[in-house]
C-alpha cells in the first residue's frame, strides 16, 4: 500500500469517527443528564436508546428548511457550513496512534504531520469563530446577533489564556509538532526519580497549565457553564435561533465535533497522547501492529473520558453571569497562566528541561 492510499483511508476513517462520536455524544449527553436527574433517558429507539442519534438525524433531515425573509441568504448558509468544516479538518494534525506496519512499511496514524500542529489547531479554532459570527449576523435577528457577539468575545478572551498555557508545554518539549510532543511523553524519569514506560505525561509537570487549558477549552466550545452565547433564558437559543433542519444540525454537530477534537488535543498535550503504560514493552514483544492498535484504543479511551467529564460538568455546575465569565478569563486565568509560564521558565533555567 502506498502512502497516498493509506492517507485517503485515514481521512475517511477520521471523518466517520468524528461524525460517529459527535452523533453518539448526543446520546451520551442525554444519558448522563438522566443519571444526574435519576431518570432513565433515551430508551425507545433500539436497545438502551442506541438508535436515538439516527432518529434525531432523520428528524433534522426531514424538518422544514426555513430561511428568514430578511436574512443574508448566502451567509446564512455559510455560517453553519464553516463551523462544521473547520471542526472536521482540525483533527488532521492530531496523531491518533503510534504506527501500523502494512506490507513491511510503517505508517503514521496522522493525516498531516506538520511542524506547527499546535498553531494549526489554535488558528482553526480562531477561524471557527467566524462561522458563528456570520450565522448570527446573517440571521437578521437581535437574539442571534447578541449570541454571536457573546460567542466571539468569549472565544477571543479565553484563547489568550489557552495560548499562554500552551507556551508552558512548548517550552518543556521544545516543539510545536504534536507528534514530537507525544513522543516526549513516552519515556524518561518521572520528576527525575523513577521511570515507567509510557507514563511520563505532561500533566505530572504542568497541572496548573492543564487546569487553565481545560477551563479555556470549556469556554472555547461554548460548553456549560460557559454557554452564554446560547442560554435559553436570555437569548432563546442564541446565534442559532433562526436555524432549522440540517443547518441547525450542522451547528449542533460542529459543537460536538469541537468537543471531541478539544479533548483529543488535551490528551495529546497533557495525557501522553497515544502512550500507555508498557507501550515499548508491547512493541518489542507483541509487535508494531499490536502496539499501534492498543495505542489507538488508549487514545480514544482517554478522549471519551474527557468528553464524559465535559458532560458531567454541564449537569453539575450553574451557568456563569456574563461579567463573571469575563472576570474569570481576564483577571484570573490569564494572570495564572503568566505566573505558570514564569515558573516553568525558571525551573527550566535552573534544572534543565
Amino acid at each position: 500500500m502506498d502512502l497516498l492510499t493509506f492517507k485517503l483511508i485515514l481521512v475517511f476513517a477520521l471523518f466517520l469517527l468524528s461524525l460517529t462520536i459527535a452523533a453518539y455524544s448526543t446520546w451520551a449527553e442525554r444519558k448522563v443528564a438522566a443519571i444526574m436527574q435519576d431518570r432513565i433517558g433515551p430508551n425507545r429507539s433500539g436497545p438502551f436508546g442506541l438508535l436515538q442519534p439516527l432518529a434525531d438525524g432523520g428528524k433534522f433531515f426531514f424538518k422544514e428548511d426555513f430561511t428568514p425573509q430578511n436574512a443574508e441568504k448566502f451567509l446564512f448558509v455559510l455560517g453553519p457550513a464553516l463551523v462544521m468544516f473547520i471542526s472536521l479538518i482540525t483533527g488532521a494534525v492530531i496523531p491518533w496512534g503510534k504506527t501500523l506496519n502494512i506490507g513491511g512499511e510503517s505508517f503514521d496514524l496522522q493525516v498531516a504531520n506538520i511542524d506547527v500542529g499546535v498553531l494549526f489547531i489554535i488558528g482553526m479554532a480562531s477561524i471557527g469563530v467566524y462561522g458563528i459570527m456570520i450565522g448570527g449576523w446573517a440571521s437578521n435577528n437581535k437574539y442571534s446577533l447578541l449570541g454571536a457577539i457573546r460567542a466571539s468575545s468569549q472565544m477571543i478572551s479565553y484563547e489568550l489564556a489557552m495560548g499562554l498555557a500552551l507556551l508552558s508545554i512548548i517550552m518543556m518539549t521544545g516543539s510545536l509538532d504534536l507528534k514530537v510532543i507525544t513522543e516526549t511523553q513516552t519515556s524518561g524519569k518521572i520528576w527525575g526519580l523513577f521511570e515507567i514506560d509510557g507514563l511520563n505525561w505532561n500533566i505530572l509537570y504542568q497541572p496548573l497549565a492543564f487546569l487553565i487549558f481545560f477551563v479555556s477549552a470549556l469556554a472555547e466550545t461554548n460548553r456549560h457553564p460557559f454557554d452564554l452565547p446560547e442560554c435559553e433564558s436570555e437569548l432563546v437559543t442564541g446565534y442559532s435561533t433562526e436555524y432549522s433542519s440540517m443547518k441547525l444540525g450542522l451547528y449542533m454537530f460542529g459543537e460536538y465535533v469541537n468537543m471531541f477534537i478539544s479533548n483529543a488535543f488535551i490528551v495529546v498535550l497533557f495525557f501522553g497522547g497515544y502512550n500507555y503504560p508498557g507501550i515499548e514493552w508491547v512493541t518489542q514483544n507483541w509487535g508494531e501492529n499490536a502496539a499501534g492498535i492498543l495505542s489507538i484504543v488508549a487514545f480514544l479511551t482517554k478522549t471519551v473520558v474527557g468528553i464524559l467529564i465535559f458532560m458531567w460538568i454541564r449537569w453539575t455546575l450553574p451557568r456563569f453571569r456574563y461579567d463573571q465569565l469575563m472576570h474569570l478569563g481576564w483577571k484570573t486565568l490569564i494572570p495564572l497562566a503568566l505566573v505558570n509560564l514564569m515558573i516553568t521558565g525558571a525551573v527550566i533555567l535552573a534544572f534543565g528541561n
